[in-house]
C-alpha cells in the first residue's frame, strides 16, 4: 500500500488534512494513483498560460516518477507497512520501509551506486511494469531536474526518507542579469533563485546549469554538458531542444565547430 496525506501548513496535523487516499493493489496502480495525488497536490505555474489553461506543476512530474519506482521496487517487503507520502506547504516526503541494504550510502547512492533488494521487481520493472529507466540513475535524474531534494537513511527507525523542497517562485526576471536588449548575455545565473525567462516561464534549475555551462564554454558538446552537469545525453538534449524552442539559446555555425549563444532578452 501507498497512503497519501496532504497537511495544511508545515507539520502533520492528527486532526486535520486536506486530501487523503490509500492506494493498493498492483504496483503499477499504486504508482498511478499517487503520481496523480501529487501533482494535483501540487503548487501550479501559470507561466504564459491563459487563465482557462491548468498551470504546469512546479516540481517537474519526473522527480515524482522517480522517486516514487525507486520506494515500490526497492524497499523491504518484509516490513508490513505502507509506503508513506506526506505532502505539506513547503515539502513532500516520500518515506520507504527498509533503510539502505548492505554497505549502501547516501552518499553512495549520490554518486550512482545501487543495491538490488528485490531482483525480481525489478525484472520485471525493467521490462516496462513501472518507468523505469535504469539501474542507479533515478536519484541523480531526479536531482538534475530538482536539486532541492534531501534523502536519510534512517537506521534506528528502519527507513529511507527523501524530501522534495518546495522552493517558491520569485518574481525576480532576467533583465535584471543582462546587459539590455536581445544581445547574448555574459551571466552567470544565481543558481540559488528561480529565475524567469522572457515568455513568462520559470528556469528550472537544470536549465540554469546548463545555461551557465554554456555560457562559460559555449563551444561545448552534449556528452561535455552531460559529463559537466552529471546527466545523461538524451535529458541534456530534451532541454536543449526546449530552451530552443522558447529562444533562450541559438546555435551558431557548423554543427562540429559552431558555438551555442544564450539569449534571455
Amino acid at each position: 500500500m501507498v497512503k497519501v496525506v496532504r497537511y495544511p501548513g508545515t507539520e502533520i496535523s492528527s486532526h486535520q488534512y486536506l486530501d487523503s487516499e490509500d492506494f493498493a493493489g498492483a504496483l503499477r496502480e499504486m504508482f498511478d494513483g499517487a503520481l496523480s495525488f501529487v501533482l494535483r497536490n501540487l503548487p501550479k505555474v501559470q507561466g504564459t498560460r491563459s487563465v482557462n489553461e491548468p498551470g504546469r506543476p512546479l516540481v517537474p512530474a519526473i522527480v515524482f516518477e522517480e522517486l516514487l519506482v525507486n520506494a515500490l521496487i526497492h524497499r523491504d517487503y518484509f516490513i508490513e507497512s505502507p509506503v508513506r507520502l506526506f505532502m505539506f506547504d513547503d515539502r513532500v516526503e516520500i518515506i520507504s520501509p527498509g533503510s539502505l541494504p548492505n554497505h549502501l550510502t547516501v552518499e553512495k547512492i549520490l554518486a550512482g551506486n545501487s543495491v538490488i533488494r528485490n531482483p525480481i521487481l525489478t525484472s520485471f520493472a525493467s521490462k516496462g511494469l513501472l518507468p523505469y529507466r535504469g539501474l542507479g540513475t533515478g536519484v541523480r535524474r531526479a536531482l538534475a531536474e530538482w536539486p532541492a531534494i534531501q534523502f536519510t537513511d534512517d537506521r534506528d527507525a528502519n527507513t529511507f526518507l527523501a524530501v522534495v523542497r518546495l522552493e517558491k517562485v520569485q518574481n525576480e526576471p532576467i533583465k535584471n542579469l543582462q546587459t539590455g536588449g536581445n544581445e547574448p548575455i555574459t551571466g552567470p545565473l544565481d543558481e540559488s533563485k528561480v529565475h524567469r525567462s522572457p515568455d513568462g516561464e520559470p528556469l528550472r534549475p537544470i536549465e540554469v546549469q546548463l545555461l551557465n555551462a554554456l555560457l562559460g564554454h559555449p563551444e561545448w558538446s552534449y556528452d561535455e554538458l552531460g559529463q559537466q552537469i552529471g546527466i545523461g545525453r538524451s535529458t541534456v538534449m530534451r532541454h536543449i531542444q526546449a530552451l530552443k524552442r522558447r529562444g533562450l539559446l541559438r546555435r551558431v555555425g557548423a554543427k562540429k565547430t559552431g558555438h551555442w549563444e544564450v539569449h534571455l532578452g
